[in-house]
């Protein structure tokens, strides 16, 4: 096995070497001033290393999930400060593969090591590197393939599984992109569960996370579904023509990742449920597309659903993401914004809006606007003239969808710099001005190798960030995040 290199492209210094872990200390202030009633934590989760002895992963979704913290807070109840924290997961395949300094378990993109007839059946590695959900006395650290896992929210300590109250079972898949919705404070989540028959697991939680209501609905073949979209009264999924060859993966012969394949032929279908009952009202295939992140939903006035998604032609882009460890992308696979108009009573689609001339990913919102009628999206994109193939998005992009009318919308573009490469922007609200808030990201600089935390106000994205924060080593690129505002704001 030849030793691993460190890539050469700016972007993929951030990948090079895995994260240190610091904290907490406080972060030194490099321009600009922290905004008093900015009172809260950001919290983000990615994969903290990509590789072991040497070895890289086989995909940019094996890596162990590391968490971020960012916490602003007064002092003395006059001077703002912010602290981080930085802490991998301690997943038990974390703490095995760590006293041996070798991979031991298979994963998205990797199979188990070892001759063929030792892999057959065995378990992958939870990651727990996709997400976090942040409850009142908890944070979960998510990963689709199996169950979150419980971190301490001051000191990000891993406590272990969390059941939820009970009622998920150990390794039962949780979604890493549950929906709260603002009014009730209820989670809407989901799992993909492969047995005899492929189900397709509804989870409706309390504020406190404990799962109140469930149900199953039997999905065809083995599908990759990443995430999906409240809007309204309903709760709706659009599962692309990807299928899952498990018989390959079980062996041991192949990855998850190798073993997902493209049939444009079976169409994409669209499942409307119920959110109360949590029933089907309608599913319909339509033409085929793939998408990993919606943005989000809503009712229009004619009763109509209308969903924000980022749609792909076709799954090139899992190729696309599996290249990132090694700092050297070469498949073109872009992601333009569009939104959908469905029947409710059908999920006929009537309508298909492009939003967003340019290729974007990561598209996130104010929570309260959480499946309702939205102002504002934004999103990750690329720098005016940057190659979308060899570089990482360097530009945050705000689309004004005030107007109502998605042919009507403005979008502003703003660029990070040459080198530059933000985190999904992660909107907090000003408790002091209705409307207003603040987008945080965490942005690699490649230019000096080192990461920062840049604080923008949300409604003047084309000026220089409020605020931008030193960070004491380098994040990696991470993929998603929450704010939690503290308990008296």
């Amino acid at each position: 096995m030849p030793p691993f290199l460190p890539p050469a492209l700016p972007w993929a210094k951030a990948l090079a070497y895995p994260a240190l872990e610091f904290g907490p200390l406080q972060l030194p202030l490099l321009s600009g001033a922290l905004p008093p009633s900015l009172q809260g934590s950001l919290y983000r989760n990615g994969p903290g290393r990509l590789e072991r002895g040497g070895q890289q992963v086989g995909h940019w979704f094996d890596g162990d999930g590391a968490v971020l913290r960012i916490h602003f807070g007064s002092q003395n109840s006059q001077q703002s400060q912010a602290t981080g924290l930085y802490r991998f997961v301690k997943t038990h395949g974390y703490q095995v593969e760590s006293q041996q300094d070798r991979f031991l378990y298979g994963g998205y993109g990797m199979t188990p090591p070892g001759p063929l007839w030792q892999r057959w059946g065995l378990m992958v590695k939870n990651a727990a590197n996709t997400s976090v959900l942040a409850l009142n006395d908890r944070l979960l650290a998510l990963w689709e393939g199996g169950s979150p896992h419980q971190l301490d929210l001051e000191t990000l300590d891993t406590v272990g599984l969390a059941d939820l109250g009970g009622t998920l079972p150990e390794g039962q898949p949780y979604s890493a992109h549950p929906k709260r919705d603002p009014r009730t404070g209820e989670i809407f989540n989901f799992g993909v569960q492969i047995g005899r028959r492929t189900l397709l697991k509804l989870y409706v939680s309390d504020p406190q996370g404990h799962i109140q209501r469930q149900a199953t609905i039997p999905l065809t073949g083995i599908p990759l579904i990443h995430d999906c979209v409240l809007a309204g009264s309903y709760w709706v999924f659009c599962i692309p023509p990807v299928r899952l060859n498990l018989w390959p993966v079980a062996a041991g012969w192949q990855s998850y990742s190798d073993s997902l394949q493209w049939k444009p032929h079976l169409g994409t279908e669209i499942l409307i449920v119920d959110r109360q009952s949590l029933e089907v009202v309608a599913r319909r295939e339509t033409d085929p597309w793939f998408q990993w992140h919606f943005a989000n939903g809503f009712v229009d006035q004619q009763g109509d659903i209308c969903i924000d998604v980022v749609k792909y032609g076709d799954f090139a882009t899992n190729d696309y993401l599996a290249q990132v460890p090694s700092g050297i992308t070469s498949t073109h696979a872009p992601g333009y914004l569009n939104r959908l108009r469905l029947d409710a009573a059908t999920a006929k689609v009537l309508s298909v809006d492009p939003l967003i001339p340019h290729p974007c990913e990561f598209p996130t919102l104010a929570a309260a606007e959480v499946g309702h009628l939205h102002q504002s999206l934004y999103v990750l994109t690329h720098r005016p003239g940057a190659d979308g193939v060899h570089d990482l998005f360097g530009a945050i992009g705000c689309l004004d969808l005030s107007s109502g009318d998605p042919r009507r919308q403005s979008f502003v573009l703003r660029d990070l710099g040459p080198n530059r490469y933000p985190s999904e922007p992660i909107f907090a609200p000003d408790p002091s001005q209705p409307g207003q808030g603040w987008l945080l990201t965490v942005v690699f600089d490649g230019n000096c190798n080192s990461s920062e935390v840049w604080i923008f106000a949300a409604h003047q994205l084309q000026e220089d960030p409020v605020c931008r924060l030193g960070l004491p080593s380098v994040v990696p690129h991470s993929f998603h995040g929450t704010w939690c505002p503290s308990p008296n704001h």
